[in-house]
């Protein structure tokens, strides 16, 4: 019975690195395999791409999540948020572990930034209650980003069991750091940067983290580490750096 989890979180700039100078979707799978991550929380995932799939001679032939997971990770969901003439993109979640349910809300905030949150329920082997996920990636304004933190919480009375494992991860965009005002004081959630190091990662940009943008939460865990993914060859991947936990269930 595993009673241990480890998980990330990585806005992997739809398969492109700084400046999307290069697609890196491949070395983006092999990085991700070196995390040995149990459950990986993705923004920025491409689901279809019709100009991508023309230009580029080894581009996946199926959907990232699907391409990222392969045969590591057995089980994944995607959520669309963004769709445009081209195809379109939002958050995905990959697991160890059967989903065993999964939905997607629109988030959005303005009709110009299509937002979403991606909740999977997870059968973890041995464990009495599902453990829940929400992977979330909000908008760059304020007004906006407090209307998505409503909707989390609302989410988050309404759907998970308040004994349930709970996790919640993502580009959070939130270098005001008013996320925790919603999520810590009002659901009893724990940061996992905020209670190792005291405040929340730098994450932003990779080769030189300076914003704190990305949040990983819980609920019903001790966090026995947390841990920031940065330089290469994340850097050369994505804008954004990977942040990781370990945890044990309670």
């Amino acid at each position: 019975m595993p009673n241990k989890l480890h998980i990330a979180t990585y806005n992997i700039h739809k398969g492109f690195s700084y400046f999307n100078q290069r697609m890196v979707v491949h070395q983006l799978r092999d990085s991700l395999r070196t995390l040995g991550a149990d459950i990986i929380f993705l923004q920025e995932v491409v689901g279809h791409h019709k100009g991508h799939a023309a230009r580029f001679e080894n581009w996946p032939g199926s959907p990232q999540h699907e391409f990222l997971a392969d045969s590591v990770w057995t089980d994944s969901a995607y959520g669309k948020n963004a769709i445009y003439d081209e195809g379109h993109h939002g958050n995905a979640i990959l697991s160890r572990y059967p989903i065993v349910r999964w939905d997607n809300e629109d988030i959005s905030a303005h009709h110009f930034e299509s937002r979403g949150m991606l909740h999977c329920e997870i059968s973890v082997p041995g464990w009495q209650e599902n453990l829940h996920c929400v992977c979330i990636h909000m908008g760059l304004f304020k007004r906006g980003q407090r209307r998505q933190l409503q909707a989390l919480e609302r989410r988050i009375e309404q759907l998970v069991p308040s004994q349930a494992p709970l996790v919640i991860a993502g580009d959070f965009n939130d270098w005001r750091e008013i996320a925790s005002q919603v999520l810590v004081e009002r659901l009893n959630l724990t940061e996992v940067f905020e209670l190792t190091e005291g405040r929340a990662a730098r994450s932003y940009p990779s080769a030189l983290p300076m914003f704190r943008l990305d949040r990983i939460y819980v609920r019903g865990f001790h966090v026995e580490n947390a841990q920031v993914h940065q330089g290469r060859p994340w850097s050369k991947i994505s804008d954004h750096a990977v942040l990781s936990a370990r945890m044990i269930r309670r």
